[in-house]
């Protein structure tokens, strides 16, 4: 059975936007200051799909590394993206860097997990993959 999403945008002011989520969150949309009236007052469009890529593939991510007991004590995503200098100005390339904290974390381990998470269980990964090459780094630091 299909899972439906959904979300409502409306128009604040300018060019500003207020969008409510299906789960109840409210988020500012908005241009950068000076553009078309643009007050760079909320997030734009298109760093949301990089926020979407960063909270699906880390949450994904996190997920397998703790049924796999690995004890990851901080996470971080570093989510970069190039766009096309042409409209539609999608993106072309993005690149995701992983800085995992913890003890004793194994390297293959970790490597699976964002192996999976790319190729199966980050719905926002496998989508952006469709436009844009995504690589992926990391990094364990050791406490």
């Amino acid at each position: 059975m299909a899972k439906e999403m959904m979300a409502l945008a409306r128009l604040d002011s300018g060019m500003r936007f207020e969008v409510k989520t299906g789960s109840g969150h409210t988020i500012p949309l908005d241009m950068a200051e000076g553009g078309e009236e643009g007050e760079n007052a909320g997030a734009r469009p298109m760093e949301m799909l990089l926020v979407g890529l960063a909270g699906c593939g880390g949450m994904s991510i996190l997920l397998i590394l703790r049924k796999r007991r690995q004890d990851v004590t901080g996470y971080e995503l570093r989510v970069h993206g190039t766009r096309a200098e042409k409209h539609p100005q999608v993106f072309e390339e993005i690149t995701v860097e992983h800085v995992f904290t913890g003890r004793g974390l194994q390297a293959e381990v970790v490597e699976r997990a964002i192996r999976m998470t790319e190729e199966k269980y980050c719905g926002v990964s496998v989508m952006l993959e469709k436009m844009a090459r995504i690589q992926h780094s990391y990094r364990i630091v050791e406490i």
